[in-house]
């Protein structure tokens, strides 16, 4: 097993142009956690892993490794090409695809738990779509309103929003959560009380919420027969 530090570089990426960042590698890997940082609706300038989006993310990741201590649990990161959403482009979707698709020609058929924050939760729960993810956990998600839902069946969705959130909103992702559980999914929703987007209000209780939420998932999905 191999720890990569995260820095102002991209340690563990296979390549300059892969999508899948690598933190913690392991060699047979039983499941994996792949986490998607936050982005801009509309932007096509080159997303860099010191922009704040991405930093943001790192405790979690942290968070994570500490609360899944496990050695064949693989925890990589999303590398977006731009920082926008782009309208019908999608472009951190498609980015996400190609990390799932290096994940398994790298480590083969494993589940995985997506961790998305923001743009990057939207991003997480359209590309559950892939039948190798089998949960997402999306914080402070951004959810319009006619987000597909139907794809979400028979998977594990949770949904952390700050009641404080100002940039995306709770009740569309309380709405999101009834449609999803609507459609078939297994979907809950917790409001973290006095919590913002930016997840600096009450830092840790999201640092420690994040790692046993995805310990308990992962407890889950790598269970024989799921």
């Amino acid at each position: 097993m191999a720890w990569h530090r995260s820095g102002s570089g991209d340690a563990g990426a296979h390549g300059p142009g892969a999508a899948l960042v690598t933190r913690r590698a392991t060699r047979p890997a039983r499941a994996a956690v792949l986490f998607l940082h936050g982005g801009s609706a509309d932007s096509r300038a080159r997303s860099r892993s010191w922009h704040p989006a991405a930093v943001r993310m790192r405790p979690f990741v942290r968070a994570v490794a500490a609360a899944v201590p496990d050695a064949d649990i693989l925890l990589a990161e999303v590398r977006y090409r731009v920082r926008g959403w782009n309208g019908q482009d999608a472009d951190p979707v498609r980015d996400a695809r190609r990390a799932l698709r290096e994940l398994a020609a790298q480590v083969g058929d494993v589940p995985v738990v997506l961790v998305g924050h923001s743009m990057g939760g939207r991003a997480a729960l359209r590309a559950a779509v892939a039948p190798e993810v089998r949960a997402v956990l999306a914080l402070g998600p951004w959810c319009p309103q006619g987000e597909p839902v139907d794809h979400l069946r028979d998977k594990d969705v949770l949904v952390l929003h700050g009641d404080r959130d100002r940039i995306t909103d709770p009740a569309a992702s309380a709405s999101f959560v009834r449609r999803a559980g609507a459609a078939g999914a297994r979907a809950h929703l917790e409001l973290v009380k006095g919590g913002d987007h930016a997840m600096i209000r009450r830092g840790p209780y999201w640092h420690r919420t994040v790692g046993s939420t995805v310990a308990g998932l992962l407890a889950v999905v790598s269970r024989p027969g799921r």
